[in-house]
């Protein structure tokens, strides 16, 4: 039996997505197990370990994110061919190797079959390189790997019966990336599996970035020297220390000249809208838009277009 668990803190999204592609995965014996959060995402899901340990005949658990929707009817048969090898303990469909903390993304990502769908900007879908194996490039491959993307994890009975997530970490930020280094540590396999799940997230990636900060810090003293190349870089600490530091401001440089440059291409975009709004084109067809309902707030006759407001859409003529 294979059962699914999800940390809920906005039921409204874990009855829109999670709940949604659990149903679609499912099998008529799985348990779900659908409980309010308890605090952090590490005591949450801890919770639900404990419910999976007590069910019997226990095949797996699946963690995922109330954001999180499993999108294959047969991803319970995909589950099994992964656990298949006794020594696998975590699966995801999101890997990556030589990470060295927990912005895995930074390592080689081998593996990432997911679809990233937001409702900024008008909204929108950005598929990942495995999404699609005919596109996929020619590194994307399924297997062992340091460590996953945790908006969707497959725990083997071995792990659930015994390894917890580290609750003194924080709140949110790192779960996944310690979890990953308990099961390696413990002589079991992280690895990567052909299931695909929609994220349903938006593009900013946290408000704050301290939470992050402190989770980086704390999991890289805890595994600095234990795993590979964890929390470890070139040089002395100090230099460690001058080299971070060179890195954020060198970022926040770069982070200015994208916005100086983003202002500057939107000003080129509305010189070009206002041109087209005093062309005979758009006066003659002034009358059809208005009767087909999508002629523009207007000043004076002109089209009234924000491309700072909503960067995405470049059509003078959608409302």
């Amino acid at each position: 039996m294979i059962a699914f668990g999800s940390a809920i803190t906005k039921p409204e999204l874990y009855h829109r997505f999670a709940e949604v592609g659990i149903r679609r995965a499912a099998e008529p014996d799985s348990e779900v197990f659908a409980l309010p959060s308890v605090g952090s995402i590490f005591a949450s899901y801890n919770a639900l370990i404990e419910k999976a340990e007590a069910c019997d005949g226990l095949e797996a658990l699946v963690l995922a994110h109330q954001d999180a929707e499993i999108v294959d009817h047969d991803f319970c048969a995909r589950v099994r061919r992964a656990l298949a090898d006794p020594d696998v303990g975590l699966v995801g469909c999101v890997g990556a190797i030589d990470v060295r903390s927990i912005a895995w993304w930074e390592g080689s990502v081998t593996l990432a079959s997911f679809v990233h769908r937001y409702d900024d900007h008008g909204g929108g879908d950005l598929p990942a390189f495995s999404w699609a194996w005919e596109e996929a490039p020619p590194y994307a491959r399924l297997g062992e790997v340091d460590t996953l993307d945790g908006f969707v994890l497959v725990l083997s009975p071995w792990t659930v019966r015994n390894l917890r997530f580290d609750e003194s970490l924080g709140q949110f930020h790192g779960y996944d990336f310690d979890f990953c280094l308990q099961v390696r540590a413990a002589g079991r396999k992280v690895v990567t599996a052909d299931f695909r799940a929609v994220h349903h997230h938006p593009l900013e990636p946290f408000s704050d970035p301290e939470p992050w900060i402190t989770a980086h810090m704390k999991v890289a003293e805890k595994w600095e020297g234990r795993a590979g190349a964890v929390g470890t870089a070139p040089g002395s600490w100090e230099e460690r220390a001058f080299r971070a530091a060179a890195g954020r401001d060198a970022a926040r440089v770069i982070d200015h000249n994208n916005t100086l440059d983003f202002e500057a291409h939107a000003r080129e975009l509305e010189r070009a809208l206002a041109e087209l709004a005093d062309s005979i084109s758009w006066r003659i067809t002034a009358p059809l838009r208005r009767f087909n309902g999508s002629h523009p707030p207007s000043d004076n006759g002109r089209p009234r277009w924000s491309l700072r407001a909503r960067s995405n859409q470049v059509d003078p003529t959608e409302p």
